[in-house]
């Protein structure tokens, strides 16, 4: 039995692309490993804060200045890491907002990235603690970003594969549907992207 996690992120609810590719590989997966369960965790209906002095205090605490006030302050933290901790599969579904990830998620990649918690430092190197985990990203675009032109302006998978490998999820797969605005190319974008999925 897999723990899959889904974590999305886009504000188009049911219109969205980058929910129906990532629901395609959720698909996939529960037809694989038929006993899976699935926590969704949407950050759109679900906001988590962004941060601010009062988590950040609050996560380099020391454990002797610790105190209820603290304590509230990582709740969202403590209960992002925790369900990446009990996954063993992570869905993330991502639509590209002006070159980048939405704010939601850049949000939760902010609670999870702890030091002492999800990396720590070894001998002056940075060493993720998040570990033996699978990542599927969804990534959804208006336009080609894959390959072409344009390559050089996703910031979106290049930053994900950094930041979510800097915590130990290094085994990461993306699937992409692209090119929703594109002339010619936007009647074929989702069906394109839904039938590359292979998990």
């Amino acid at each position: 039995m897999k723990k899959i996690l889904s974590v999305i992120s886009s504000a188009r609810s049911k219109a969205s692309n980058s929910i129906r590719l990532q629901q395609e590989i959720i698909d996939k997966l529960q037809a694989r490993y038929p006993e899976s369960t699935v926590t969704v965790r949407d950050l759109v209906a679900n906001k988590y804060p962004h941060l601010e002095e009062s988590h950040l205090t609050a996560f380099y605490v020391q454990e002797e200045n610790d105190s209820p006030e603290y304590r509230l302050a990582r709740t969202h933290s403590e209960q992002a890491i925790r369900e990446i901790e009990e996954a063993d599969i992570l869905v993330i579904g991502v639509p590209i907002y002006n070159f980048s990830i939405p704010s939601a998620l850049k949000a939760w990649i902010d609670h999870i990235v702890r030091s002492r918690k999800t990396f720590t430092v070894v001998d002056g190197r940075p060493e993720g603690l998040v570990k033996n985990k699978k990542v599927y990203l969804a990534i959804a675009s208006g336009g080609v970003f894959s390959d072409g032109p344009y390559k050089a302006w996703d910031f979106t998978e290049p930053y994900l594969r950094h930041v979510l490998g800097f915590i130990g999820l290094t085994d990461i797969t993306v699937f992409r549907a692209e090119g929703f605005s594109v002339p010619g190319v936007q009647d074929v974008a989702l069906q394109k992207g839904i039938e590359s999925v292979a998990v």
